[in-house]
């Protein structure tokens, strides 16, 4: 017969136990969730320079719109001082601003006099994305790639028959006819069209000019290329705007036989900082989407977001803008 002593004795025994492994089960749950959350941050807070200290070939993208941010550029000097031996670029973009084109075109040019650099165009590389692209020792770009759109745009809403309509007027003092010109409150004076066209004139010279010096072009072959279209893969090969059909494989064997770089070396991504202060609320939600497991998603919202980042740019244009999405 079993006495009150013993019943008590074994009721704690099994609440001790029960106890334990409740503990056991809460510290595992959230240890898992402590490495989910640092598996995130390693991911998309700027893991990087995974490039290690072993010879590689290093794969930096250029994706998206084009602004010459700084932790591209840093991102490009990190591999430059870095135990790479050359380098892919990886270009999927339709351009952006002139002067981040630049930013990146120099970067890439200072890059390229240390370690042997090979564009590889997937989709697009437009306008200036294609300024990047010039920056490497080699173009290659598949078949039905799109390259080229040389030339710089200037664009802005003009609202004022709009105002006139519901019988707002923008009244302003100015320092000069041409100060804060255009603004899009009024209609756009002669005077200050003719100073927009000369300032994209400018910089279109400038583009001209880096695709003729890096191509080796004569200004009759520069005519042919310089009006802002886009060509196929395969037509840019007679253009002189791309060096090669193909994809990476094709970048890696002309590395390999005309740069020296050793044969069978692995290559590696290097990818940029990126802080949740730099994502908005598609990138973001992107970076999600990727972390679960949904490629799909994660590619639909970095392209949604694309185009929201075109859209609100300011300043002279380097992009090529296809059809957007409704």
């Amino acid at each position: 017969m079993t006495n009150q002593s013993d019943f008590t004795t074994d009721y704690l025994v099994d609440r001790r136990r029960l106890r334990r492994k409740v503990a056991f089960w809460r510290v595992s749950a959230a240890l898992a969730a402590i490495a989910i959350v640092l598996l995130a941050g390693w991911r998309y807070l700027g893991s990087g320079q995974q490039g290690g200290l072993t010879p590689h070939i290093a794969r930096i993208s250029i994706e998206g719109v084009i602004t010459g941010d700084r932790a591209t550029l840093k991102l490009l000097d990190d591999v430059a001082t870095s135990h790479a031996s050359a380098v892919i670029l990886s270009i999927e973009s339709p351009g952006g601003t002139t002067t981040g084109a630049e930013r990146i075109y120099e970067s890439i040019r200072r890059l390229e006099a240390k370690k042997p650099v090979v564009a590889v165009v997937g989709t697009m590389a437009a306008s200036g994305a294609y300024i990047a692209a010039l920056g490497s020792d080699r173009i290659v770009a598949r078949g039905n790639s799109l390259v080229g759109s040389i030339g710089v745009l200037f664009e802005f809403p003009n609202v004022s028959k709009l105002l006139d309509t519901v019988g707002v007027q923008m009244e302003s003092v100015k320092s000069s006819p041409l100060k804060a010109a255009p603004n899009g409150m009024e209609p756009t004076s002669p005077e200050a069209r003719a100073a927009l066209a000369a300032l994209v004139a400018d910089s279109f010279d400038w583009f001209k000019g880096l695709v003729r010096e890096r191509r080796g072009m004569s200004d009759a072959e520069l005519a042919v290329v310089a009006d802002g279209r886009v060509f196929s893969g395969r037509q840019a090969i007679p253009l002189k705007l791309i060096d090669a059909i193909g994809g990476e494989r094709e970048a890696i064997a002309w590395l390999e036989e005309n740069k020296g770089i050793q044969k069978g070396l692995s290559v590696r991504d290097w990818r940029r900082g990126r802080g949740l202060e730099r994502l908005g609320i598609l990138g973001f939600a992107a970076a999600t989407a990727e972390t679960l497991g949904l490629p799909g998603a994660s590619t639909f919202l970095t392209k949604l977001e694309n185009i929201e980042q075109i859209r609100a740019l300011d300043g002279l244009l380097a992009v090529w803008q296809g059809p957007s999405v409704n």
